[in-house]
Formats: C-alpha cells, structure tokens, sequence
C-alpha cells in the first residue's frame, strides 16, 4: 500500500515539531484528521501546539524528547505506540543546522548534530518499523535537504549529516517496499522557517535568499507526494536540476557552487539585501 489516499484516523509520529517544518506539518496532519504524537525538546511550545492540534478537532500526545538521547527516544516511541495501538506514519524531522567553516567549528557541536540529525532518526526508526513490518502497512518520511545532495562551503557538518540521512533513507526505501513500509525522503530547499536566524540570512549567497519559499508549499507538497506514493521529493522542484547537472557535469556544478558560495563571500555579495 504505498500511495496514502487518506490521513483521516492514521496515528502519526512528528520529531522536530515544536516550530518550522515539524510544526507545520503537524498541523497539516491534524487537520487531516490524523492523531498526532509531538516529539521535541521544548515542552512549553508542545503544549501550545497540542492545543491547536485538539482545537482542529484531532488527539494530540506531547512527549518531550531529545531526539539525540536513545533511551529517551525509545521510550518516547512506546508511549506513542501504547497512546495510539501503534504508528502509521513516521515523520523524522528533528533537526538544526549552522553555518561555518570546517576549521572553525567546534567538534563537539558536529558530534551533536551528527546525533540529531541522523542517529535521531535512526532511534525512531528501528523502534517503531518492526510493528510496521509486522503490520505490513506504514509510511516513513525523512526530511534530509537539498544539502544531503549537493554540498555547499560553510554547511560541512550539517551537509555531511543529511547525507547520512539521505543514505539511510534511500537504503530502507529499498528493504522495506517488499513488507508493505513505504519511504518518502524529502529534500527541502530553502524554506521560510527559524531554522535560518539573523546570522545565517546574513551569510547565505543572495542566490539563495532569493529562493526562499514559504513552509506551507512545502506541507502541501510532502501530501501530495505520499498520496502518489513517490519515493523521493526535491522543493521547490526546479532545484533537483541540480542533480541531474551534479551527475553529468560536476567539474561546471563545482564551479557553480563556488562562485555562488565562497566567490560570494570575497566579493561581499552575502550582505542582507
């Protein structure tokens, strides 16, 4: 069953969903008509977002949860499996970024992201796809990025956490189709979300700042993809010509990086317009 024609009275998992993409597409879910356990570490904001998911008229769980944490995650997973008689559908969102040169960031915060990023993911996962297995019926999104795909300068933890996130993705999109758990990876571009404060609009290329769009295409897209039980999401789509470019070109894909990343930065193109 790999196309989802209809959310109404599916239980569904969000991690990350206290603000940005999590948030959003929680909501959208509940709207839906889906029950939806809110995974993050923010319990004030939870609250706040169950109550808007109640007043849609759908069942909210809020479970507070380092996503980084494998014992808190575990259990996290088996009070929403116990809440709802199981999971359906599985988003593995949580997640930050930052945006720096390699020499200067700190490893510590790269182990850390490393975690959030994909070992997060990585917990939710292996705890709540057996009983989907064994169901023979769930779907899995992961939100990776565009920088799962294509590197940039300044992004080296963050990209290289997306492309394990990617990876992971791609290889149980392989494994599960046959039990019935279909996989949705989705690559985001960039999205009108916190996860790009002050700082970070400040050292993004003007290219990219052009190209930001706003949360709920996103939302509407990520649906949209699940009910035509695709496989793979790139938004805004124009962007995954990238990838096509990276795979046949890369020496001019290279060139087009640089020059719209590092050349950027020395031509002091990346002052907020």
């Amino acid at each position: 069953m790999p196309a989802l024609a209809s959310i109404r009275g599916l239980a569904a998992l969000v991690t990350g969903a206290s603000s940005g993409i999590g948030r959003a597409l929680a909501l959208r879910l509940a709207g839906e008509g889906a029950r939806v356990a809110l995974v993050a570490r923010r319990e004030s904001e939870l609250e706040a977002l169950a109550e808007e998911v109640r007043e849609a008229g759908s069942e909210a769980l809020v479970l507070p949860c380092d996503v980084a944490d494998r014992e808190a995650a575990e259990a996290a997973s088996r009070r929403a499996a116990e809440r709802f008689g199981g999971i359906d559908l599985l988003v593995n969102n949580a997640g930050y970024g930052g945006h720096r040169r390699f020499l200067d960031w700190d490893v510590a915060d790269m182990e850390r992201m490393l975690r959030v990023n994909y070992l997060g993911a990585v917990y939710f996962t292996k705890a709540l796809v057996p009983a989907m297995v064994e169901r023979r019926r769930g779907w899995l999104v992961f939100v990776a990025s565009v920088a799962g795909r294509i590197a940039t300068p300044d992004e080296s933890a963050y990209a290289a956490s997306k492309f394990a996130l990617v990876g992971l993705a791609s290889a149980l999109d392989l494994e599960l189709e046959e039990a019935g758990v279909h996989v949705l990876t989705v690559c985001p571009g960039v999205i009108r979300t916190p996860f790009f404060d002050a700082e970070a609009l400040e050292r993004m290329p003007p290219v990219a700042r052009r190209g930001m769009v706003e949360v709920d295409g996103l939302v509407e897209a990520v649906l949209r993809a699940l009910a035509r039980g695709r496989h793979t999401l790139t938004y805004p789509r124009g962007i995954a010509a990238g990838y096509a470019v990276q795979a046949l070109a890369p020496g001019f894909m290279r060139g087009q990086v640089k020059r719209n990343t590092i050349d950027a930065v020395a031509k002091g193109e990346r002052q907020t317009r």
